[in-house]
């Protein structure tokens, strides 16, 4: 770590956390939702949007403590940066929730499990890695594990659009439904920038 002269606002590590816990929620939420029928869902999208609110929130904090703070713990491009992509994180679960309730679909493809599943552990490792960021300590088993899930992820994402296109003979479905799939792996994408965001960050700082 470089020698600091300077004292510095350490409230970021707190609100990066506080931002990160609302991805579990909501990957969790999201989980839960792929089980329910029309009625739960609905209920479901509702909390859903509530974490999300919550996590915009956090982001906010951060912003605003950017923009009042003098001396930061780290990069100031880097923290806007960071607290960018965890917002994205939750839109883009938000966004597939809103997409299955609004197109009021039934059956969701068995894969689209398998995304989610990728979402949730992006999510707890994401929580997991957040406070170690104020020591800059074992963060590097978090960004190659997040970069291996994104790759799932693709995997995933790449038969279920070819299982989507194989099996709906419904023009509609088949574009409600890939929708939703794209938003899911936008949210994937996003948990991947955000470790490489903090790969960045713990470069820098070494």
């Amino acid at each position: 770590m470089r020698l600091r002269l300077t004292p510095r606002d350490n409230t970021f590590f707190d609100l990066f956390a506080a931002s990160a816990q609302h991805l579990v929620t909501g990957a969790n939420l999201l989980s839960e939702m792929l089980g329910a029928d029309r009625a739960g869902r609905k209920e479901i999208n509702k909390r859903i949007g509530e974490a999300e609110h919550l996590a915009d929130e956090a982001t906010h904090s951060i912003m605003r403590r950017l923009n009042q703070t003098f001396v930061t713990p780290f990069d100031r491009d880097d923290i806007y940066m960071l607290a960018s992509s965890l917002d994205d994180c939750m839109d883009y679960m938000e966004e597939a929730s809103d997409l299955i309730v609004l197109y009021k679909l039934e059956e969701l493809p068995a894969r689209v499990s398998d995304q989610v599943q990728v979402l949730q552990r992006a999510a707890e490792l994401t929580a997991e890695a957040m406070p170690r960021l104020r020591s800059m300590s074992d963060l590097a088993e978090y960004w190659v594990e997040v970069n291996r899930l994104e790759n799932q992820a693709d995997k995933a994402h790449r038969k279920l659009l070819a299982q989507l296109f194989d099996e709906i003979t419904d023009p509609i479905l088949l574009m409600k439904l890939k929708e939703v799939v794209e938003k899911l792996e936008d949210a994937a994408d996003a948990f991947e920038k955000v470790a490489n965001t903090v790969e960045t960050i713990a470069l820098k700082e070494s």
